[in-house]
């Protein structure tokens, strides 16, 4: 099999919103895309260094986004303030098992899933590891995919406040919680897009490029 060159070994750059690519300039000389007018560059700047703050950010907030209730439920009978981790167990006791186990994920495995990801493709990177680069792709791309399915809980209090209180059942309020568990969403989501997945292939040396006579 024929070994893979990428475009940077080729000095060749190419534009992240319309996909021009271009000779690339001198290191240091900032260029623009004469299409789009986007700044090129071959990686991200301060990518690392700036998706480290996101993420410890996030795996800050963490905690006050599974301990602090996320709902407050009033009615006749008594007043309830749930957790993440309460409204699943409650979920669970009342006969939605399958509901329970997807705010399960959805609000608890998927978050600290992506921060711990995001971590070990940090550390990694950082060290310009060349450890299962392939696989460390793969992962990038699925904490993506999966990221925008972590507001489902959010979504769910939502939902449960306008339909509870349009049909006057009971009186039901979000909670600190809602507001952690969505920061830290939002927060991780960012994380991933300020990452450059780019920086997982930059441990391979470069190559010379022979040219066939």
């Amino acid at each position: 099999m024929s070994a893979v060159i990428s475009a940077r070994e080729l000095g060749l750059l190419r534009c992240h919103a319309c996909g021009a690519v271009y000779r690339a300039a001198a290191p240091g000389l900032r260029c623009h895309c004469r299409r789009c007018g986007v700044r090129l560059h071959q990686r991200k700047a301060d990518s690392l260094s700036r998706t480290w703050a996101l993420l410890i950010a996030a795996a800050i907030l963490y905690l006050p986004a599974n301990l602090i209730p996320i709902m407050k439920t009033s009615t006749l009978l008594e007043e309830r303030w749930d957790t993440i981790l309460s409204g699943v167990i409650a979920l669970w006791q009342k006969g939605s098992p399958e509901i329970a186990v997807i705010v399960f994920v959805a609000s608890i495995v998927v978050p600290l899933a992506k921060i711990a990801v995001l971590a070990l493709l940090l550390v990694t990177a950082q060290r310009r590891s060349a450890w299962r680069q392939a696989e460390r792709a793969r992962l990038y791309r699925f904490i993506e995919f999966i990221g925008y399915w972590s507001m489902l809980d959010v979504f769910v209090v939502a939902l449960l406040v306008g339909l509870v209180q349009f049909r006057g059942l009971a009186d039901v309020q979000p909670g600190g919680g809602a507001v952690a568990f969505a920061a830290v969403v939002v927060l991780t989501m960012m994380a991933s897009k300020s990452f450059d997945p780019r920086l997982i292939w930059d441990s391979e040396p470069p190559r010379r490029v022979r040219r066939e006579a």
